[in-house]
Order: C-alpha cells, then sequence, then structure tokens
C-alpha cells in the first residue's frame, strides 16, 4: 500500500511550501475553523478543499482525539469528512495513521508551477484556433452561477462558490470566455497572491474541447497573474487528467508535488 505523497526535488522546498500556503488562502471559506493545529473547512460548495481538514500543524492530541473533535463538525454541516494529504501535513506519519483506522485514499492530484511567469513563452499570443473567442472578466456571482451550472452544482454549491469567491482574503480575478454569439463556453480564475498565483476553475464545455479555448484562457490569466505582480504560478490537477497536464506542461507548468484525501468508509 503506498503512503505520503511525491515530490519533485528540483523545486526549492521552501518555494513549494509558500505554494501550498498560497493555495490554502486561495480557497479559504467563511465555514472555518482551527481544531488543535488542524484547519477545519466545512463550506457546503462543491470543491474539497473547501471542505475538508486541511492538516498543517501537529498540535498536542493524538491523531484519534483530533478526530474525535473534527467529525461531529462535518456531521453537524451535513458534510462527508475529508482529510486533505500533502508533503507538508502533519503530525508525521499521518498518512499510514489515517489507512489503519480505515480512511480510504481518494483524488490524487497533482500541483504544478511554473516559475518566471513573466517570461514571453508563458504569455504568447493566442492560438490561431480560438482567435474569434472573446475573453472577459465577470463578477463572482455571475462565474461561481456559469461554472456551476457547467459543471451540474447544486443551487446551495453555487451560491458556496460565490460566497468564497467574493470572501477570499486574496484577491480573486474571475473571466469567461464567450463565442462569437456571445455564449460563454469557458471559464477560470487567477488568484493573485503577491508573487504567487494560482490558475483555478479552468473548465471548457464539450463541445468547445480541443480547439485551443483553455490554452488561450490559460495565457489570458497568466498575463493577468504578471500584471498584478505575479513571478510564479501553480495550479492543481488531476492526476487521471493527462489531456490538461500535457497542456499545462506546453504553458511551462512542471509537476511540482502531489497531494490526495483521505476519507471515512461509508457508514
Amino acid at each position: 500500500m503506498t503512503y505520503g505523497c511525491t515530490m519533485n526535488a528540483a523545486f526549492d522546498l521552501g518555494l513549494l511550501a509558500q505554494v501550498e500556503e498560497a493555495g490554502i488562502n486561495a480557497s479559504a471559506p467563511p465555514e472555518q475553523r482551527w481544531v488543535d493545529g488542524w484547519l477545519v473547512r466545512f463550506s457546503p460548495g462543491k470543491a474539497k478543499r473547501a471542505r475538508c481538514i486541511q492538516t498543517v500543524s501537529p498540535g498536542r492530541l493524538p491523531v484519534e482525539a483530533k478526530l474525535a473533535r473534527c467529525l461531529p463538525i462535518f456531521a453537524a454541516a451535513g458534510l462527508q469528512p475529508y482529510l486533505r494529504i500533502t508533503p507538508f501535513s502533519e503530525p508525521a506519519g499521518l498518512d499510514r495513521q489515517l489507512a489503519d483506522l480505515g480512511m480510504v485514499r481518494i483524488d490524487e492530484t497533482f500541483v504544478m508551477v511554473a516559475t518566471g511567469i513573466a517570461r514571453p513563452r508563458a504569455v504568447a499570443a493566442a492560438s490561431a484556433s480560438s482567435e474569434s473567442m472573446r475573453i472577459a472578466p465577470v463578477t463572482a456571482a455571475a462565474f461561481a452561477e456559469w461554472i456551476g451550472q457547467a459543471r451540474g452544482s447544486t443551487p446551495a454549491e453555487r451560491r458556496a462558490h460565490k460566497s468564497r469567491i467574493t470572501l477570499a482574503p486574496v484577491p480573486h480575478h474571475p473571466f469567461l470566455v464567450f463565442d462569437a454569439a456571445g455564449a460563454a463556453v469557458a471559464g477560470g480564475q487567477a488568484v493573485v497572491e503577491g508573487e504567487v498565483a494560482g490558475l483555478y476553475d479552468i473548465f471548457t464545455l464539450a463541445a468547445h474541447r480541443g480547439q485551443g479555448v483553455a490554452e488561450r484562457l490559460c495565457r489570458h490569466l497568466l498575463q493577468v497573474a504578471v500584471d498584478a505582480g505575479a513571478k510564479i504560478a501553480y495550479l492543481q490537477v488531476d492526476g487521471a487528467n493527462e489531456p490538461a497536464r500535457r497542456l499545462y506542461r506546453r504553458l511551462g507548468f512542471e509537476d511540482a508535488y502531489t497531494y490526495h484525501y483521505r476519507a471515512a468508509p461509508e457508514g
């Protein structure tokens, strides 16, 4: 059985710790509290990173005692409990301990990082195949509603997403891509914190995939990030989504580290 997470030794550990911290800040929901060194998030939205336990500090209590304090929070909110496991999770050996308690490993995810995003390669002109598309900034409400419907989110999940973007502690820059008829066909966000920017919620409608739309959108978001002062970019992508990872590699991103979740078995 596999435990823990992988990390690319070519990256500076301090840089990856900064990226991880930026990712936690970017996904902060209003519904969160600290429990003995763990950041417990219980947003009713769709994104697991905003409705899980961020295991960021060892605290003082044994793991079982910490879980005994955390799990009722999810029960009261009517949410399935998840723990996010990263190379920075605490205490040491946590992933194995959770496995021994019967918690299952799910949702392997790659964090990809691009350094020096001010280079022309990262912000080149759009491809010819998507030149008829128009990219425009939109409100948090409009973005959350569009992408929520595109992904099949419930009304409650869409409202939670809107609340999280609106009240975030770091600036979110949501954009939609419109076709020649004025219909939105793709969307995404740049979340900028100082010199570090994250690309989030990159999504293209199925009928418009493979046409260069996502690449044009990502290049635009990178330019927005550069204009806001960012020099480093990161994103999170499903480990099984190889087409997306190929796109991100073309944009200068490299695999930096992985994370996954541990979920309580059903019942």
